[in-house]
């Protein structure tokens, strides 16, 4: 008999590197507190349920997407040629929207998890961020290769994408190398500071991606020399160095705003945040809006600052458990 299950995912959020998960580069990149949470049960019909909203499937055009609540579910059941299935979704997610924390891959990442565990499907998490990562990409939006294994491995990783800068089939893309640093690490000294903007990633990246596959020097010699930046960071991280991280930190993210992949709240809250004590400051994420991070020793004057210049909300990364799937009673079982 078909069983229930919970299955959770964490946010992201990138330190150093991004974006050049998308460039064949390399990425230092944490887990967040904040979730997305998936619950699948079995059902006499195919049904998405998210914020007292509900959408039933009872013919392959159910699934055709309309920018609402249920496109994601929908991109992963039609990839999956799932469309007459019998079993019900409903999920929910505290990892801030349009952010760019990765709330959109933290739930597709606990969405296709979900499904995986009840359909009995046993994949390596290799194969499922790569799954997971290439449907949004299909469906949904230009992203890159950090966000879906951040949110399926979790912790703090550094992350080498080489040889993933053009896109292939699925099936026929490299594994990303992936080396956990948490276990290596005594301390953790970062915060979040959200604008309160939100933003579509692939307006900021696509204008980007288009001068690189054209082949301009200047966006490929930078991000060439992010991807370096994030190597030195590995090893800052794993010697303490916070004061050389935070100016590496500074240097990613001079490189991005120069070529137009930040904003002025971005900019006025990373400001604020260097003013503040922070030894390095720079996006989370995409750019035009969501998140910064900053790094300090001590936080609170950092936080104070921020909030002082208007952030609309703090929060505290740790590197947490990647996706997990727990297998529920359903109240058939408990009769």
């Amino acid at each position: 008999m078909p069983q229930a299950y919970l299955c959770t995912a964490p946010g992201r959020a990138g330190i150093i590197g991004n974006p050049t998960d998308m460039y064949g580069g390399s990425v230092v990149s944490c887990s967040t507190k904040e979730r997305a949470a998936v619950l699948i049960e079995p059902a006499d019909e195919l049904s998405f349920e998210v914020a007292g909203y509900r959408h039933v499937v009872k013919r392959p055009e159910d699934l055709s997407p309309d920018g609402g609540y249920f496109d994601v579910a929908k991109a992963i059941v039609h990839f999956l040629d799932l469309s007459d299935a019998k079993f019900s979704l409903r999920w929910a997610c505290n990892v801030p929207f349009a952010a760019g924390l990765s709330s959109s891959s933290a739930m597709s990442v606990s969405l296709l998890n979900a499904i995986f565990a009840f359909l009995g499907r046993t994949e390596h998490l290799f194969f499922r961020a790569e799954m997971a990562r290439h449907i949004e990409l299909n469906y949904m939006a230009l992203c890159g290769y950090q966000d879906a294994y951040m949110c399926t491995f979790g912790g703090l990783n550094y992350m080498d994408f080489r040889q993933k800068q053009f896109y292939r089939a699925f099936g026929d893309e490299p594994y990303a190398t992936l080396e956990p640093l948490h276990p290596y690490i005594q301390e953790f000294p970062f915060v979040l500071g959200h604008t309160g903007v939100q933003r579509s990633s692939g307006t900021v990246h696509v204008p980007i991606r288009e001068r690189w596959l054209e082949g301009d020097l200047e966006v490929r010699r930078s991000y060439l020399r992010i991807s370096h930046l994030a190597r030195m960071g590995k090893r800052a991280f794993l010697t303490g160095e916070w004061e050389i991280l935070g100016q590496l930190m500074i240097e990613n993210h001079d490189i991005q705003r120069d070529l137009g992949g930040s904003g002025p709240d971005n900019e006025r809250l990373i400001a604020a945040a260097l003013e503040g004590g922070a030894l390095g400051a720079k996006l989370a994420g995409a750019g035009g809006g969501g998140t910064i991070i900053a790094l300090t020793l001590d936080p609170e004057p950092v936080i104070q600052a921020m909030k002082d210049i208007g952030a609309s909300r703090i929060l505290y990364p740790q590197p947490s458990p990647g996706v997990t799937i727990t297998p529920l009673e359903t109240d058939k079982d408990r009769k």
